[in-house]
Order: structure tokens, then sequence, then C-alpha cells
């Protein structure tokens, strides 16, 4: 009920801010028939509908299906990863613990990620949301082997169960960025298996990363 409010109230002040805003000064035409239209001035202007605004906002805010969705897949799971450090490197394998848990009033999904690799902790979080304007899943990522951001978005595939997100990361090697995919598929409720894909420039794509995840509670 709070949140609610809170969005009303948000949506109301942003729709005065629309319609209060003040209208650009104008230099006095030097003839009447240079003057503009009368339609076409600011005091003239159809004002933004409020209750639109409202409507568009509070749908951007809640959450649907897509939602609880991700709401399933809450709880602890244990992760088999292997990883290809080129197209042309042997595997290298190790396992790892993730939690995820709904924020923010069921909006988004918080992943933590604990483990090792290369005989390193490995720690990172991730942030799932779908968005409901864009129609589209966006994926944030941090790590302690890094100190950025990684972020991509997609779409669902609902016939496959499937998420197919994309974007971009940073090479610290060349400090360029290099593509990358990721496919997340919901195998049961209790099995999921993500793939990752990287292209660096004028090279092929190949794949790079994959974890097998088993829920645990």
């Amino acid at each position: 009920m709070k949140n609610t409010a809170l969005l009303f109230t948000i949506a109301f002040v942003l729709a005065l801010a629309a319609c209060n805003q003040p209208s650009t000064p104008t230099e006095t035409p030097a003839k009447a028939e240079d003057a503009p239209a009368a339609s076409t001035t600011a005091e003239n202007a159809t004002p933004p509908d409020s209750a639109a605004m409202m409507k568009a906002w509070m749908d951007y805010a809640t959450p649907g299906d897509m939602h609880a969705m991700l709401a399933k897949f809450d709880g602890e799971w244990n992760g088999d990863m292997t990883m290809w450090m080129a197209p042309d490197a042997p595997p290298e394998k190790s396992t790892g613990v993730s939690v995820n848990k709904m924020i923010l009033g069921g909006r988004y999904q918080e992943s933590k990620h604990t483990g090792t690799f290369g005989g390193m902790p490995f720690e990172g979080v991730g942030t799932l949301a779908y968005d409901n304007t864009k129609k589209k899943f966006i994926n944030t990522w941090i790590d302690n082997f890094g100190s950025g951001i990684m972020v991509m978005e997609g779409t669902w595939d609902t016939a496959n169960y499937t998420m197919h997100l994309s974007g971009k990361q940073v090479d610290p090697v060349s400090g360029q960025d290099f593509e990358v995919r990721q496919i997340f598929k919901i195998i049961d409720d209790n099995t999921q298996l993500m793939e990752m894909f990287s292209k660096y420039p004028s090279a092929p794509e190949y794949k790079s990363l994959e974890i097998k995840f088993t829920r645990k509670i």
C-alpha cells in the first residue's frame, strides 16, 4: 500500500510539472502575418493527460507475470561451472552456490554467487529485471574478478522456456569491448542451464562459459 501511494505521488508530481512548464519567450513579430498561428502557441497547446501519465507509471512499476515467473526461482542453487578462456583452451571446472531473492516489492531478482575459481575465492552479484515498458529482460553483473559492470538485455522465448540476452564486456588486455551472448534455459522447476558465448573483434564467436544450476533449497 505504501509503494502504491508513493507511485501515485510521483506520477502526480510529474504530471503537474509537465502541465506547468513555462513557455519559451519569443520576439514580437515584425508583421502581423509573420505571427505564429494561435493553435501552435504554448498557451493553446493541449496539456498532457495527467491520468494517462499516472497509469503509464503504474503499469511500468507494477510486477506482472514475468516477475511472478522469476519469483518461482528464488532460493539456493548449486552451480557446476565449465569455462573456456579461449576457443582452443581446455575447459576449467569449478562449483559454487547461488542464492536468488526477489527485492524491491518483487520487481527485481537479485542473485548472489559464491565459490572458487583458479584456486581463488569468487563472489558475484547479478540483478535481473523485466522492464514492463520495453518488454525486455535486463541483467547486470558485477564480481570480484573485475571492476566494471556488464549489462545485457533480451527477450523471453515462451515456446522453449528460454531467455536470450546480449551485451558487451570489456577486455582488460586490449581495453576494448567485446560482444557477449547468453542463453538461459529453464529445464524444469529444479534445473537451469546457462550458456555464455563471447565474440572478440575479427574473431569467430565461441562458447566461453556453461553453468548447470540444480536447486538446493
